[in-house]
């Protein structure tokens, strides 16, 4: 009796990482990006393909598909094959802002299946070294001498960028000239070029050219400032109450992929979240509260696209035709 109890334990023990096992998706895994390369979701993304790569013995690829601010790759994946090898990394632009502006081919609250939230990380309103005005204080007495003549630059209308500006408008009470990007790294480029003056751009993808000495960090637009940034002032602090506009990544597949299967890949990428490399590099972007259940996710896209909704209405904001 010892003996069977012993044979049948043995048997479950051994039998359970092989069925965890065989729920992973068979051959390659893409992470779809609907931004260029260098971008802050490109660069979060491919950190995140290359933990789950190894851990997952399986090649994971970021494949950028950019446009229309990452709708165009929210839409592909929606449409896609349910089990588990396209993903989505999810922003705040194709699940949150572009539902309130643009006429769209999916929809958000149901043709995704939620995994984990990657990240959380301020905007930082940034400029070259050329421009004079280097203070939040100092470009809206800019844009007040010069109504409709001082450049943003975005990843694109409707953005998490654009939307960073408009409320930086509403408040400040000013007119600036939005100029839409495919994506935050050509905006850069044009960016240190001066080819236009100043960005509300996500904290991951300016960082780099921060540290190099290529940009200036006037201001970050979360409410408390990031232990990436512990000098720079928060929009709140340089004279805007209230103020925060942050930009955000998640993994999701399509809506009919298995929650079990969504839930086992989630054991998984908060298992990467945890390590003490990536914890720095996140750090080092400005990366910070990811991690949690498929459905906190969810739950946060849900209250995300009605914050967005009412920022959307009052700035008049309306998307691509």
């Amino acid at each position: 009796m010892q003996r069977r109890t012993f044979v049948t334990a043995t048997a479950a023990t051994l039998a359970a990482p092989m069925l965890r096992a065989q729920t992973l998706p068979g051959g390659p895994i893409r992470i779809i990006v609907g931004f260029a390369p260098g971008g802050g979701t490109d660069i979060l993304a491919r950190v995140m393909a290359q933990k789950l790569g190894a851990m997952w013995n399986t090649s994971v690829i970021v494949e950028n598909k950019a446009g229309a601010t990452g709708t165009i790759a929210a839409d592909y994946v929606a449409h896609q094959n349910p089990d588990g090898n396209t993903l989505l990394m999810a922003h705040i632009n194709s699940q949150a802002i572009a539902p309130n502006i643009m006429k769209l081919q999916y929809d958000p609250a149901t043709d995704f299946q939620p995994i984990m939230l990657v990240g959380v990380t301020p905007n930082l309103l940034i400029c070259n070294e050329q421009q004079p005005a280097k203070t939040v204080k100092d470009i809206v007495e800019l844009c007040r001498k010069n109504p409709g003549r001082v450049t943003f630059g975005s990843a694109g209308t409707g953005s998490a960028q654009h939307l960073a500006l408009e409320m930086f408008m509403l408040q400040a009470k000013v007119k600036a000239i939005h100029v839409p990007y495919k994506g935050s790294a050509p905006m850069l480029t044009d960016l240190m070029a001066g080819t236009i003056q100043y960005s509300f751009d996500t904290m991951t993808a300016a960082t780099p050219h921060v540290k190099s000495g290529k940009m200036i960090a006037i201001a970050q637009t979360r409410q408390q400032r990031s232990k990436a940034y512990p000098n720079v002032p928060t929009m709140v602090e340089s004279g805007f109450p209230g103020y925060e506009a942050t930009t955000w990544y998640g993994l999701a597949g399509p809506a009919k992929m298995p929650v079990a299967l969504a839930k086992r890949m989630n054991e998984d990428m908060n298992k990467v979240l945890a390590m003490p490399d990536v914890i720095e590099r996140f750090d080092q972007y400005g990366a910070e509260g990811g991690g949690g259940s498929p459905e906190k996710f969810a739950q946060f896209m849900k209250d995300e696209q009605v914050k967005w909704a009412k920022v959307c209405k009052e700035a008049g904001v309306k998307g691509e035709a």
